[in-house]
């Protein structure tokens, strides 16, 4: 079995039990598994693959909890830069529904090349959009190809606008054949073993896109199978009125009806949730991904991320779509967490002011988010887990004069690219540059689809 050797690393963030901070060390691994974290002197000498980290800080792989990689395709659109969430879907809605499997190749290999870039190396995606022959199948062989570890999500729409929700009729699907294929795309691909590259989770969209029949199969069919359940709530005062309106509750009380506040299920955004809603999420074990960028260009609002923490609540970062967001920079996201965070504070004129650190954050980008995504073979250097990793060059133009405190540094400081991402203990980025596949083609393909769809 194929060994790693990681040394000389200036610093490495194990996010172990303790949090320690290693002074000059690195890892070494077996099969994609790490057997040690240390000191130099406490490693083996030599391994198949030996990488210096010289002048490096060495860091456990990011976990995006929430992506639309698809969204990629429409990046900036004109229709959509000023507008809040519904106005917002309805620009795009039409333009998805378009996509080709080609189109949904080079949006998935742009995108998580854009996430290896920026240190993550697991990523969950919410694909929804199911025509012109697309499927979740696309995506899973484009994160393959790349390499990274993927969550990829059986998504679906299937209440449309002559049924009372927000998406047009031509977008949604049919009820049975939308779990017709969540059978077959479990069946085919989940794997829970420990270390897995893939894993299949059940997504129905959002309260204002799917019915409650389709809400107690999905989360029937998850349990049976032992896949997680995860959705779109509480992102938008519409959305809240929405279920106010047709179901009488607000979306948290409306998601419990249908036994789907629990410990396998996490929700995207949770901006607009009350101190109960908070105690009952801690209480179920339910999780949440925070989405502050796209939150703030939506003007969605700002998220409880500090009680979030405080209450116990298994909370993980994502940078949600990237036409929402228009970028796939999870240690950015992690950075906007940290400052949006502190900007609720004046806005609460919260009395007792607790501070959330850049530490707080990067426990949130990286165990936090194994947690949501319930994995205990991710976000942690150290034995018994997955080799994913990244590296950061601490002799770099951004982190001039902030070396007092690197691992701060990380997040108070602009965000540079990783030197070095490494998923299951093979290189995806080395030196700066994405190496498992020749992005300058690939973004030049992309282009063309989507320059294509705005035809």
């Amino acid at each position: 079995m194929p060994t790693l050797l990681v040394r000389n690393a200036t610093i490495v963030v194990t996010m172990d039990a303790t949090r320690r901070e290693l002074h000059g060390g690195g890892l070494f691994a077996r099969d994609g598994i790490i057997e040690q974290v240390g000191p130099d002197a406490t490693l083996p000498t030599t391994a198949d693959r030996v990488l210096d980290a010289t002048n490096q800080i060495l860091l456990p792989g990011l976990v995006n909890c929430h992506h639309h990689l698809d969204q990629i395709l429409t990046r900036n659109l004109p229709a959509g830069q000023n507008a809040e969430l519904f106005d917002w879907l309805r620009a795009h809605y039409n333009i998805w529904a378009r996509r080709t499997p080609e189109a949904s190749r080079t949006a998935t290999l742009v995108g998580l090349a854009e996430l290896a870039l920026s240190g993550c190396t697991t990523c969950f995606d919410h694909s929804y959009f199911f025509q012109n022959g697309c499927r979740v199948d696309d995506q899973i062989a484009a994160a393959a190809e790349i390499g990274m570890r993927f969550m990829a999500a059986r998504g679906s729409m299937s209440l449309g606008q002559s049924q009372g929700g927000l998406p047009p009729d031509n977008c949604v699907e049919n009820e049975s054949a939308i779990m017709a294929d969540c059978e077959r795309v479990i069946s085919r691909y989940h794997n829970p073993a420990h270390g897995a590259m893939l894993r299949i989770v059940l997504a129905p969209c959002s309260p204002f896109s799917v019915t409650d029949q389709l809400l107690r199969d999905s989360a029937k069919l998850a349990r049976a199978r032992g896949t997680r359940l995860h959705t779109h709530l509480c992102e938008t005062i519409d959305e809240e009125h929405f279920t106010l309106a047709r179901h009488g509750v607000r979306p948290i009380d409306y998601m419990r009806a249908l036994d789907w506040v629990d410990d396998d299920v996490w929700f995207a955004h949770a901006v607009h949730v009350n101190d109960p809603e908070i105690a009952l999420l801690a209480r179920t074990g339910a999780g949440i991904c925070h989405c502050p960028t796209s939150n703030m260009r939506l003007a969605s609002g700002i998220a409880p991320l500090r009680k979030y923490i405080d209450a116990g609540v298994r909370t993980g970062l994502g940078v949600d779509g990237a036409a929402s967001n228009d970028g796939s920079n999870l240690l950015a996201e992690a950075r906007q967490a940290m400052l949006l965070a502190r900007l609720k504070l004046a806005v609460a004129a919260d009395p007792v002011r607790t501070w959330t650190s850049a530490r707080d954050v990067l426990e949130l980008a990286t165990l936090g988010g194994a947690a949501v995504l319930g994995r205990n073979d991710i976000g942690a250097l150290e034995p018994g887990r997955c080799a994913d990793f990244f590296t950061l060059d601490l002799d770099k133009i951004g982190y001039a004069g902030a070396l007092c405190d690197p691992v701060a540094a990380v997040i108070f400081c602009a965000p540079t690219a990783a030197r070095h991402t490494y998923v299951h203990g093979h290189p995806v980025v080395t030196d700066f540059n994405v190496t498992t596949i020749d992005m300058t083609t690939v973004v030049q393909e992309h282009n063309r689809h989507a320059a294509r769809l705005l035809t």
